[in-house]
């Protein structure tokens, strides 16, 4: 199967996904709230939907790497991919939510606080792209 195929059945998956949530569970699927709801858990984190949805994020790579061994190369520095993680959530903390929660969950609901986000968010990251490229390198 050709690339978009896979980016089209990606995307398709993840709209199922999100939209199980939300009819499910009557909240919106980002993942940086899910992750908050199981940061400290008690007894009743490991039957939460918010549990089971961050665990198959996890598992779901795993299993498809077991079918398919996509060739991934990795050229950024180990402490630059730290760091940069630490900047994400940092941002995550700041915007009020993550990219999914913004970007597919709250563009979808047509949420103007997600519009912003979303801008924002993808205009830091077309910036960054164009200065490590460009500019500094």
């Amino acid at each position: 199967m050709s690339n978009i195929v896979y980016a089209f059945l990606g995307g398709l998956l993840l709209g199922i996904a999100t939209v199980g949530y939300l009819y499910i569970n009557g909240r919106v699927a980002g993942i940086s709230g899910l992750l908050a709801q199981i940061i400290n858990p008690t007894k009743e984190t490991f039957k939460s939907s918010a549990f089971w949805f961050i665990a198959g994020l996890v598992i779901t790579p795993f299993i498809y790497g077991y079918f398919y061994q996509p060739e991934i190369e990795i050229k950024a520095n180990t402490y630059a991919l730290i760091l940069a993680g630490l900047i994400v959530g940092f941002g995550t903390r700041l915007g009020s939510g993550c990219t999914s929660g913004h970007g597919i969950c709250g563009m979808s609901r047509l949420s103007k606080r997600s519009m912003i986000a979303t801008a924002v968010f993808m205009f830091a990251g077309m910036l960054t792209v164009y200065i490590i490229r460009h500019v500094l390198g």
